[in-house]
């Protein structure tokens, strides 16, 4: 799909704030509404927008512990990856899954209220089985998390 400079501005807006009205964006951008919203529309269908979020302060929750979780296995077959997926997206304080190249499989980002509360993700995790290691690493501070995406046009 082709990105013209109307829309990078259209998703560099909604990026920077998504509680924005389609009125105020088409306002932001220099569009009518009417022009905007089939515009947003457009790359709605083209699946480049996926929804508006809300992004939450985790400490401001009391989810004080985040980690990034590694995970090698020794079992790679279709059974066993749609299993450890189905047991990873059952664990709610998993923020982000991803299967990775190089030396570990798995990448997940945990967030959780303590070592405990950790610990039982952990529980939860091993039950799947054929894992080799899990390694976590520990967020001393978070720089900054859910950048905006940076957009280029395209065509």
């Amino acid at each position: 799909m082709k990105i013209d400079a109307i829309d990078q501005s259209i998703l560099n807006c909604i990026q920077a704030d998504g509680s924005l009205s389609q009125r105020e964006v088409a306002e932001r951008v220099g569009l009518s509404q009417n022009a905007c919203w089939r515009r947003m529309q457009r790359l709605t269908q083209a699946g480049i927008i996926r929804g508006a979020t809300a992004r939450l302060d985790a400490r401001a929750l009391g989810l004080d512990l985040t980690v990034m979780v590694f995970v090698k296995t020794r079992n790679h077959s279709p059974d066993w990856s749609a299993r450890f997926r189905a047991k990873v997206e059952s664990i709610p304080e998993i923020a982000s899954f991803h299967r990775i190249g190089g030396e570990w499989d798995y990448f997940l980002k945990v967030v959780t209220t303590s070592m405990a509360g950790y610990d039982t993700v952990y529980q939860q995790l091993i039950t799947v089985g054929d894992l080799e290691t899990v390694t976590g690493h520990f967020s001393m501070e978070t720089i900054f998390d859910g950048r905006p995406l940076r957009v280029r046009v395209i065509g």
